[in-house]
């Protein structure tokens, strides 16, 4: 039978159930269960593709094109699987789904609808459904917000429910809380006690306690926080913080987490077989090389808005025994700056990720020119690549006012034009370029040597494209285009082929890298920037 495992969070949101949810995840993996997880968000939005990154941090794409939840990528990247759109559901999308079966009249039959129990029964078969349809003897659902928010309490009925069908021994509930330092230093657990009291008012009793705290738990507050929350001792977990997150699931392993979790599921304990994990979390310890990665962006004030690029860069200096540094550059700030040797002093490669609007686009594309004539390492990714061919066009070509007609539909150069099935969509959620498209790869360039192979899946998130009016114009300088959609109608991947590493792609590579398996572009570009630094070291 499906085990179920239910992530709850309380005091402050932000608290870190996506990380636990991936950890736990990961234990139990190293122990040859097969796990499925799903993240469920309490926002009426039907889903995260039209929601500010500023707000709620980058968009995660699966591999068939839903746009989700960033802790999906932290699911992908820790478990190493593929998910897919079952694997994250919001308020907006229940509501949507059962108004339309009110609507047909062929489900409910003339019923009153009310949130229990027809929303409720909508949240539980789409946790059930997953489970059944990956045929996993784990589930794991992390419950968005905070216990106590008014959005999340239909989802706390759902899994109350769900551990009276299924039974409590199939069921195991972790909730994950706040244990506050005070500026003096001493631990309070008084945030935690209120937060464990609002979630037993629901009839859930936390089975599994993660405490967040910045120090560690003295023998006495764990005392208190089972006495007065009703949790056995050995059931609250220490969830320190660490700037490492990929030593996290080791940490719980170091206390004994999978054991008590497989424990109270009644799973047939066996050793864990996490030493591949271990290595990597060693190498990320240990490097043996420093480099400076300037990522130039529109986002780079939010913490989470480039996630994934920033996970993949780590993946790549794993691959290569080196710890990238980022430096963040503000893309507006390039525009007008008479200071821009400085702003890369130091700087051994150079990335312009993925995003939307006009905003910023010359500083981005100042960036472009600055690595193009350095010979410094480049990638572009997405809105990345489209800059890189605009500013080849503007100062290569010399095609003035060269641009894309996302930021100007009067340009004269449209290098970067509307896809052709997009002019005609007025709705804008889910309607882009999504999900896993095929590339085939051109021989005896940088992306064919990175992938080592003829054709590749990757996941797109986008609008606009390359124009094939300019193809030839462009190959003709010295553009050279990597990788093409297989009836090569589309630009996948461009190269700047006198340069020493300079590459661009129309889709999104950081959505696929994983710590245990480094996407083969972040892979070598940290490569090439080692090789710079070495070589500006040695002044050649």
């Amino acid at each position: 039978m499906t085990k179920y495992i239910f992530v709850t969070g309380g005091v402050i949101s932000g608290i870190g159930k996506g990380i636990t949810t991936a950890s736990i995840g990961r234990l139990l993996i190293d122990r040859g269960f097969k796990v499925m997880v799903v993240k469920v968000d309490p926002y009426i939005n039907f889903d995260a593709g039209m929601m500010d990154p500023f707000q709620h941090g980058e968009v995660f794409v699966t591999r068939d094109g839903a746009e989700t939840d960033l802790d999906l990528g932290h699911y992908e990247r820790f478990l190493g699987i593929d998910l897919n759109q079952y694997s994250n559901f919001t308020t907006g999308s229940i509501y949507s789904a059962v108004i339309a079966k009110e609507r047909r009249g062929d489900v409910y039959r003339g019923e009153t609808v009310q949130l229990i129990p027809h929303i409720t029964d909508e949240i539980k078969e789409r946790i059930y459904r997953l489970g059944r349809d990956s045929d996993a003897e784990v589930v794991i659902t992390e419950i968005g917000g905070t216990i106590g928010d008014l959005e999340i309490g239909p989802y706390v009925e759902a899994i109350r429910q769900m551990a009276m069908e299924v039974g409590r021994e199939n069921t195991l509930f972790i909730h994950v809380s706040l244990i506050y330092a005070l500026p003096g230093g001493e631990n309070k657990s008084k945030p935690t006690q209120h937060s464990i009291r609002k979630l037993q008012e629901s009839a859930i009793q936390p089975d599994l306690l993660i405490c967040r705290t910045s120090k560690a738990m003295e023998e006495g507050l764990r005392k208190k926080i089972a006495l007065l929350c009703n949790i056995n001792e050995k059931y609250i977990i220490e969830g320190r913080d660490t700037n490492m997150i990929d030593e996290i699931p080791l940490n719980f392993e170091r206390q004994g987490v999978a054991h008590l979790v497989i424990e109270k599921l009644g799973l047939e304990d066996h050793p864990p077989n996490n030493t591949e994990w271990a290595a990597m979390v060693d190498k990320l310890k240990n490097p043996k090389h420093h480099i400076r990665i300037a990522i130039v962006g529109k986002y780079t004030t939010g913490v989470d808005t480039y996630l994934s690029v920033q996970e993949a860069l780590k993946h790549g200096g794993i691959a290569n025994d080196v710890t990238a540094h980022i430096k963040w550059i503000d893309s507006e700030t390039l525009v007008d700056s008479q200071c821009v040797d400085e702003t890369f002093k130091d700087i051994d490669g150079i990335l312009v990720p993925g995003g939307y609007g006009v905003r910023g686009i010359e500083g981005m594309i100042v960036a472009v020119r600055f690595a193009r004539e350095h010979n410094i390492p480049f990638l572009g990714l997405c809105l990345g690549m489209q800059c890189m061919v605009i500013e080849f066009a503007r100062h290569v070509i010399k095609l003035k006012d060269a641009n894309s007609t996302e930021f100007d539909a009067e340009t004269p150069h449209p290098i970067i034009d509307l896809m052709v099935d997009q002019r005609r969509i007025s709705d804008l959620g889910a309607t882009q370029r999504l999900g896993l498209y095929p590339c085939v790869l051109r021989k005896n360039t940088k992306s064919y040597k990175a992938y080592a192979q003829p054709i590749i899946l990757e996941r797109h998130r986008h609008r606009w494209e390359l124009n094939n009016d300019y193809r030839e114009q462009l190959e003709s300088y010295g553009m050279c285009f990597g990788g093409m959609s297989p009836d090569e109608s589309l630009v996948e991947i461009a190269e700047v082929s006198d340069h020493l590493w300079m590459v661009g792609s129309q889709f999104h590579p950081e959505f696929q890298s994983k710590p245990l398996a480094p996407h083969p572009l972040f892979r070598d570009f940290i490569q090439a920037a080692l090789h710079n630094q070495k070589e500006r070291q040695d002044g050649t």
